[in-house]
C-alpha cells in the first residue's frame, strides 16, 4: 500500500477550516497530520487527532510531505518559499501571490528545489463551470463571443476581517477575481487586453467591493463582474455563442455545504439544484432546454495533487496557469489606477 501524505495545513481561519480540511480528509491516502493556527483550541475540538505547531516546525518536520499554505495572501509568498526550502511539496490557497513578480519567484523556486507547487483554483471544480465547460466543448453553442461570469453578493456591512480592511491583498477583486479570471483563462487562454474598473460603493468599506473588467479577445469579450451590492437572485453565467446561449443563475452548492459543515462525501454534495438553460436558435425560432450541472468535487483538486506526488501525474493547476491568472489581476489593477487599457 502507498505511504500516505503527510498534510500541514498553515492556516486555519475560513480557508483552511472551511475548504482545506474537509478536502483533505475526504481523500484517500492524504493525512491532516498538523495545523497552524493562533487558536489552538479551535482546531483541536474539530480535529483532535492533529499536531498544533508553528508554520517553522512544520516546515522542519521530516513527517511533512506536503504543506498547504491557507493564510492572509500577504504571507503566501514568504510562507511557500520557506516551505519549499525545507523540501516540502507546497499547495498555496489563491490568489497565488500579492504580484507577478512573486509569483514567478515562486515558480522559479520550486523548479530548482523540484518540489510540486501548485495553486488551489477549486472553482476549476465547480458544477456550473463544469457543465459550461462541456457545453463549449461539445461546440453547443457555437463560438463563444460574449462570456459573463458574475459573482454577485449582497453583503451591505463592511466585516472587521482582513479580506475587507485596507491592507496588501485585501478586496474583492482578490477574493474573488482569481476564481473568475481562472475559469476564463482555462477556456478561452490569456486576452489580448485588459480594462478594469475597480471601486468601493458601500459606506464604510476600506477596499474595493466592486470590479467589472473586460477581457478583449480578437473575436471575443468576456465580462467578470462582482459586486458586495446586488439583492437580487444572483447571475452566474451569460454565455452567447453564434449558435446557442446558456445562462446560469445560483451558486455552485459545495461552498455552503462546506460551510454548514458538510462532508465532500455526503450523498449529493456536489450536485447543483439549479439548472441552467441553453436557448438555440439553430431551428429559426429559439428553443430553450434545461441543462442539468454535471456533479461538483473539489476533491479532485487533492485527489490530482496526491497522484502529482506519488505517481509523477499531471500537476492540476502548476505554478505557470497560476502566474497567468497573476498577470490579469495585476494588469486590472494597473488599468482601474490609470484609466487605461492594459496590453498584455
Amino acid at each position: 500500500m502507498a505511504k500516505e501524505i503527510n498534510v500541514a495545513l498553515i492556516g486555519y481561519g475560513y480557508a483552511g477550516r472551511v475548504f482545506h480540511a474537509p478536502l483533505i480528509l475526504g481523500v484517500p491516502g492524504l493525512r491532516l497530520h498538523s495545523v497552524t493556527s493562533s487558536d489552538p483550541a479551535k482546531v483541536l475540538a474539530d480535529h483532535p487527532e492533529v499536531r498544533v505547531v508553528t508554520a517553522e516546525d512544520a516546515f522542519a518536520d521530516p513527517a511533512i510531505d506536503l504543506a498547504v499554505i491557507a493564510t492572509p495572501n500577504e504571507f503566501h509568498a514568504p510562507l511557500a518559499h520557506a516551505a519549499l526550502a525545507q523540501g516540502k511539496h507546497v499547495v498555496v490557497d489563491k490568489p497565488f501571490t500579492l504580484t507577478v513578480a512573486e509569483a514567478e519567484g515562486l515558480a522559479d523556486h520550486a523548479r530548482r528545489a523540484g518540489r510540486l507547487l501548485a495553486v488551489f483554483h477549486n472553482r476549476r471544480w465547480d458544477a456550473d463551470f463544469l457543465t459550461l465547460r462541456r457545453l463549449i466543448t461539445e461546440r453547443r453553442l457555437g463560438e463563444v463571443v460574449q462570456f459573463e461570469s458574475h459573482f454577485d453578493r449582497f453583503r451591505p456591512q463592511p466585516r472587521d476581517r482582513w479580506r475587507e480592511r485596507a491592507g496588501p491583498g485585501s478586496g474583492l477583486w482578490f477574493d474573488l477575481g482569481p476564481h473568475l479570471a481562472d475559469q476564463a483563462l482555462c477556456l478561452f487562454g490569456m486576452p489580448e487586453e485588459v480594462e478594469a474598473d475597480l471601486a468601493l460603493l458601500r459606506q464604510g468599506t476600506e477596499t474595493n467591493d466592486y470590479f467589472h473588467v473586460l477581457l478583449r479577445y480578437p473575436r471575443r469579450r468576456v465580462i467578470l463582474h462582482g459586486t458586495a451590492l446586488a439583492a437580487a437572485k444572483p447571475l452566474r453565467f451569460a454565455v452567447h455563442g453564434t449558435e446557442s446561449s446558456f445562462v446560469k443563475h445560483g451558486f455552485d452548492p459545495q461552498e455552503d455545504r462546506l460551510k454548514a459543515g458538510g462532508m465532500p462525501d455526503d450523498p449529493g454534495f456536489g450536485a447543483d439544484p439549479e439548472p441552467g438553460e441553453l436557448t438555440s436558435m439553430r431551428s429559426g425560432s429559439a428553443e430553450t432546454q434545461r441543462i442539468q450541472g454535471e456533479p461538483g468535487d473539489y476533491r479532485q483538486f487533492y485527489a490530482s495533487i496526491r497522484e502529482a506526488i506519488r505517481q509523477d501525474a499531471p500537476n492540476p493547476v502548476p505554478p505557470r496557469e497560476a502566474v497567468a491568472v497573476m498577470e490579469v489581476i495585476e494588469a486590472a489593477i494597473e488599468s482601474a489606477g490609470s484609466g487605461r487599457r492594459i496590453r498584455l
